[in-house]
């Protein structure tokens, strides 16, 4: 992607053929990014790391990494999520100081949920007291820096010389790239980083530091899960985070094929294909009330997948029966924190195992299809529990359909209708959804298959984090894929600047605006306070709706460099201007916002 700039008086690393020409410590942390092959360094500039910014540009020649330029370091650490979300690997996101980090500590949350690669790295200090200047270096350092974000980052460091640089980037790099991944903290002192070397610093050859080789489940635990498998009456399927390594849905669909079993893709990844027949993500309620096993795999939440929650009342209540086996083959228990309580509520797991599930899957599939050829009786009653199970696919998908065609005409916009028009331009490319989904109508409508076309659900749960993870998605696929960014109006106020790096670096994204005009679900909330107290329910917009004026999203992306169509308010106008910009991305290679007027669900 271009930055805009040429590079003068570049010096060179020279790392890959083992002679570094680092002159001052922030030349090492270039090698070191170098020898790993980052490709980007997502910033908002910051006197912390200038001497890592100069080594950037000056020693490395602006290229492995490349700088991204962002206006906030929420946005450079979005910006690594959903480039580290779609190719599993890491790139970096620099942020100046105490500053810059607390700026960024809502992002690196949200990469902590998500469990994707992130290194961020920052400046700090100086810490030699006698090297700070008055008032700035002292308002903007912290012992250790790290304290603010150790509670949802896998490790972070502060390294106090030359060689620690060295040891901290390694070991940074493969704690975060070990499984269950997740965000490291690499704190660079300001005057390590300007230091000038008074000899070579050794870069170790790192391909003898990789992370760890997977790890397999207890064959004894997996061949239990089969007995119970294949035992059961009406077994069922959830699928979370599996489709972080997208190798492990094949063999998914092989286990599900084996056992004539339903999948309920639970989003947080693509688990399985909308298309298969197997595939019942949208039936919770019909399949685990009457489910007798039910096999999770690689589940954040395990009551939610299982609950239903009055929101009234904030009460969950277990759609499962009494009875039911519950089998989880999660990498959970190895990311617990004190502080941070996504671990969620304690549940009864009959047979936890811990794995990795690329590993666990095909392992069990493979036992189950062994026992399966062997038991003629198990083929007849899956025979006949598949044909069920098939009817339901096709069944659901048309009411869906229906519905669809129901609201096609509707004023404000349906999602629905949104969902088909947007499917219908893209369906002949080479597409990504790269944020969000329309309250789940992209996957009820179009076709989801094994491909890879969704990078996967936002699990952080805050509002701000979806143009600076689309851009980093785009960021990483964009040269070859139509990457789409269904973004909601609000989300992007948090962040709008994020545009302007999409601009500025020739990022092709296609931006399509769910634009609702509401903060709708703190609105609903409002709705249910109200007719719990017997309150009036027309008063639940105040301090919700973005109108009187109404936002100009199209203005807005014009003004950072988007070309930009919009506000579309009538139905037959939207695969127009949807066809026109997604056009416009495939041949210019730059990004474009259609904004899209819809209703509030």
């Amino acid at each position: 992607m271009s930055d805009g700039h040429d590079v003068q008086a570049v010096h060179g690393a020279a790392v890959a053929t083992g002679r570094s020409r680092a002159e001052y410590g922030s030349d090492v942390i270039v090698d070191l990014m170098k020898a790993y092959e980052i490709e980007y360094a997502a910033l908002n500039p910051g006197a912390t790391f200038r001497g890592l910014h100069d080594s950037i540009v000056n020693y490395g020649g602006n290229t492995m990494p490349q700088i991204i330029l962002c206006n906030h370091e929420e946005i450079a650490v979005a910006v690594a999520q959903g480039y580290g979300k779609a190719t599993g690997r890491p790139m970096v996101a620099i942020v100046h100081n105490v500053v810059g980090l607390l700026h960024a500590a809502m992002a690196i949350y949200t990469a902590w949920l998500d469990r994707a690669p992130v290194l961020v790295m920052g400046g700090t200090g100086p810490m030699a007291v006698e090297t700070r200047r008055p008032w700035i270096d002292w308002i903007h350092t912290a012992l250790v820096q790290g304290n603010a974000i150790r509670d949802y980052v896998k490790w972070d460091d502060q390294p106090a010389s030359l060689q620690g640089i060295v040891e901290s980037f390694i070991r940074g790099y493969r704690i975060t790239t070990t499984e269950p991944q997740g965000p490291t903290y690499l704190c660079w002192d300001a005057a390590l980083q300007e230091q000038r070397l008074e000899s070579p610093v050794a870069i170790p050859d790192v391909k003898r530091y990789a992370p760890p080789s997977l790890a397999q489940a207890d064959p004894s635990a997996l061949e239990t899960a089969a007995r119970w498998l294949i035992q059961a009456e009406n077994p069922v399927i959830l699928a979370d985070y599996v489709g972080r390594n997208p190798a492990a849905v094949p063999p998914l669909i092989r286990l599900a094929e084996n056992l004539a079993t339903p999948v309920v893709d639970l989003g947080s990844r693509l688990n399985f294909p909308n298309t298969h027949p197997l595939d019942l993500t949208g039936a919770e309620a019909d399949l685990l009330p009457n489910a007798d096993v039910v096999l999770a795999l690689d589940v954040f939440d395990i009551e939610k997948a299982i609950s239903t929650v009055d929101r009234t009342a904030r009460i969950p209540r277990s759609q499962l029966k009494s009875g039911t086996r519950l089998i989880h083959i999660s990498f959970n228990d190895f990311m617990v924190r004190s502080w941070a309580q996504e671990h969620g509520r304690l549940q009864p797991i009959d047979l936890p195992i811990a794995a990795d599930t690329s590993l666990a899957i095909p392992a069990l599939a493979d036992l189950c299809g062994t026992a399966v050829e062997r038991d003629g009786a198990f083929r007849a009653r899956a025979d006949r529990r598949r044909k069920t199970l098939e009817q339901m696919h096709r069944e659901l998908r048309a009411k869906w359909q229906a519905a669809a065609e129901r609201a096609g005409n509707e004023r404000p916009i349906s999602l629905a209708r949104l969902a088909t028009d947007l499917w219908d331009v893209i369906k002949d490319e080479d597409w990504v959804l790269v944020n969000r989904n329309l309250r789940g109508w992209t996957r009820r409508l179009w076709d989801w298959k094994t491909t890879t076309p969704y990078v996967g659900a936002h699990m952080g749960g805050g509002v701000g984090y979806g143009i600076g993870h689309s851009v980093g998605a785009a960021l990483a696929l964009g040269k070859t894929r139509l990457c789409v960014d269904i973004q909601p109006d609000g989300d992007l106020l948090y962040t709008p600047s994020a545009l302007w790096t999409a601009a500025h670096h020739r990022i092709p994204l296609l931006i399509v605006m769910h634009n609702n005009r509401s903060y709708f679900n703190d609105e609903e909330h409002q709705i249910l306070m109200a007719k719990a107290r017997g309150r009036p329910v027309e008063n639940a917009h105040i301090g919700q709706r973005m109108d009187n004026p109404a936002v100009d999203f199209a203005a807005m992306a014009k003004s950072f460099g988007i070309e930009a169509w919009g506000p579309i308010e009538e139905p037959g106008e939207i695969r127009p201007a949807l066809e026109r910009a997604a056009r416009y991305v495939l041949k210019e290679r730059k990004a474009a916002l259609v904004d899209v007027f819809t209703q509030f669900r």
